[in-house]
């Protein structure tokens, strides 16, 4: 339900930008997503979860297969990055706010590559076989 509410977040977000700043003039969108580098990042941001929130539903993750699924998933790790990218080249002033999301971000992800690389559950000896004396 997270990643929804991201995707959610982030279409209106995209939305009041299409209307509010551009009056949806195709033409104007394109020139600035090519003159802009935070609004470029920010919509490939939400290009990635698109097909995220297409997915997101039980009945695609049994057509998908688990493995599949999740190999779609960690886009998320992508598109979370482009959404701090797009924040801090947005922000001209105070990066505070910006830098904390990215701190909180960077911590979040080193998790995972720690669990990723951490091994999985105790070891298990392996047991030595015994020489025959006869």
């Amino acid at each position: 339900m997270l990643g929804l509410f991201a995707f959610f977040y982030g279409s209106l977000h995209l939305l009041t930008y299409l209307w509010f700043d551009k009056d949806f003039v195709l033409a104007d969108i394109l020139a600035d997503v090519a003159k802009r580098r935070f609004i470029t990042v920010g919509f490939l941001g939400f290009v990635l979860m698109i097909p995220l929130a297409v997915t997101s539903t039980a009945w695609a993750i049994r057509n998908m297969g688990g493995k599949r699924w999740q190999a779609l998933h960690r886009l998320i790790y992508f598109s979370a990055i482009a959404g701090v990218i797009h924040y801090i080249w947005l922000v001209k002033s105070d990066l505070t706010k910006p830098l904390q999301y990215g701190v909180i971000l960077a911590v979040l992800l080193m998790y995972r590559v720690a669990v990723w690389v951490w091994p999985k559950g105790p070891r298990k000896a392996v047991p030595v076989p015994r020489e025959s004396t006869a």
